[in-house]
């Protein structure tokens, strides 16, 4: 058995052995038994599930449409509760429970019995319950709005961008003034968010860009809607350099109403002086320029692209890219030894452009030579509600009309030697528990 041969064999067993393809059945939240139903109560049973993957979003002045604070407040909104959170609309978290990695980083998700638990106060008559049972109220801080937490250096748009009423989409590149930095330091997260008022609605993505001082152009972050934050794992980061500005290229689509736009961009580094052992970046994985052939009516069009790794690599992250006809995507390694597995595997939904962040000691070690294999499926029919005219022929293009086939990976490489250490460490940590 030659080197490569043993390595590639032992990169597919540590994932086996992680339980990549253990299968979960789906929530059923049908047949509640009702003597079960009319003893759960808002202040004892729901209210806990709210606070931890509910309220951060409903809550006022946050990005949710309605607050979720008190029974008063969720009451009216009980019957499309039970309904988006027994579907797995809300919240929005649109990993397939039954394919691939299931642990992951800020996973909001409800477990089947926090989903049973909501459909049984609603069948049972939405009992508020006694006020003695309620939890301590949630407290937010105004970083509360940072999903990473409150950011060391927040960087803007030198000026808000006015998108007309009326226009075609636009594309524009904007860079900032040298940002408050006058030593190198490495990035622990980072995150974009629309920060204006009805800017989320306009501003289809912006991705940023680090410039140094030598004019050298260095990916930073990548917002679309709904996006939540990078977070690298210990040891990892992004560096950005003394004297360093930012650009945005901004996609821009008008929604019928003159709408200022402004992108925030929240930074949290390392201390100062510390230099993590790797640099993490976002491959832009599985590309499709040319291979985009989605016909008129059809509800399950196929597109497959690939990302070749030269070297052994640790996987952070999986963010899918599709656009309104995008309705689910999977991702799976093609080892050197031929064996293939699926990493992971999501339902599209436009208005949640979701970066998954797999927990550390699941993360994928790849050996060097895997190939990365992305499956996007569409709907181009009538029954996508999304979809703008499903008499058309859908192609690749950068409009939110058109389509697009790729996926967001933060990634980083490691020696031969080091993805050995990985994978015995994975193993023996396995075989101890």
């Amino acid at each position: 058995m030659t080197t490569r041969s043993h390595r590639s064999m032992v990169g597919a067993a540590a994932l086996a052995a992680l339980g990549v393809c253990v299968a979960s059945p789906p929530v059923a939240a049908q047949g509640v038994d009702a003597s079960a139903a009319s003893e759960v109560t808002f202040t004892k049973d729901v209210v806990p599930i709210l606070q931890r993957s509910c309220q951060s979003c409903h809550r006022v002045g946050s990005i949710a449409p309605m607050s979720l604070m008190t029974y008063d407040e969720t009451r009216p909104w009980a019957r499309s509760i039970r309904q988006r959170v027994a579907q797995r609309e809300m919240p929005p978290w649109y990993i397939e429970r039954n394919i691939g990695i299931q642990k992951f980083e800020d996973d909001p998700s409800l477990t089947d019995d926090e989903i049973a638990t909501i459909v049984s106060w609603v069948d049972g008559g939405t009992r508020r319950g006694d006020p003695a049972d309620l939890p301590p109220p949630r407290v937010f801080a105004e970083f509360d709005a940072w999903q990473m937490g409150e950011p060391d250096l927040v960087v803007n748009l030198p000026e808000p961008i006015v998108v007309p009423a009326a226009a075609p989409d636009r594309w524009v590149n904007v860079d900032t003034e040298p940002i408050a930095l006058t030593e190198d330091r490495y990035l622990k997260a980072v995150e974009s968010r629309p920060s204006l008022p009805g800017a989320e609605k306009v501003v289809h993505h912006a991705v940023a860009y680090v410039v140094s001082p030598d004019d050298e152009q260095g990916f930073l972050n990548e917002y679309a809607v709904g996006k939540n934050a990078d977070i690298f794992p210990d040891g990892t980061g992004r560096l950005m350099r003394a004297g360093s500005r930012v650009r945005y290229n901004l996609h821009l689509h008008a929604i019928g109403e003159e709408t200022p736009a402004d992108v925030q961009i929240g930074l949290k580094f390392y201390p100062k002086g510390v230099v993590p052992d790797h640099v993490v970046f976002a491959a832009h994985a599985g590309d499709s320029y040319d291979t985009i052939d989605i016909p008129a009516g059809d509800n399950n069009a196929r597109v497959d692209g690939y990302f070749f790794l030269h070297e052994p690599t640790q996987v952070v992250s999986f963010q899918p890219h599709l656009h309104n006809r995008g309705k689910r995507q999977c991702v799976e390694a093609i080892y050197p030894s031929g064996l293939v597995e699926t990493l992971s595997c999501a339902q599209h939904n436009f208005a949640w452009m979701l970066n998954y962040t797999y927990q550390e000691d699941v993360q994928p070690l790849l050996p060097a030579g895997t190939n990365l294999h992305l499956i996007s499926w569409y709907d181009n029919s009538d029954a996508n509600r999304y979809n703008p005219d499903s008499r058309n022929w859908i192609g690749f293009g950068n409009r939110s009309m058109d389509e697009m086939s790729h996926t967001w990976m933060n990634i980083f490489y490691m020696s031969e030697d080091e993805f050995d250490r990985r994978v015995q460490a994975r193993q023996t940590k396995r075989a101890g528990n």
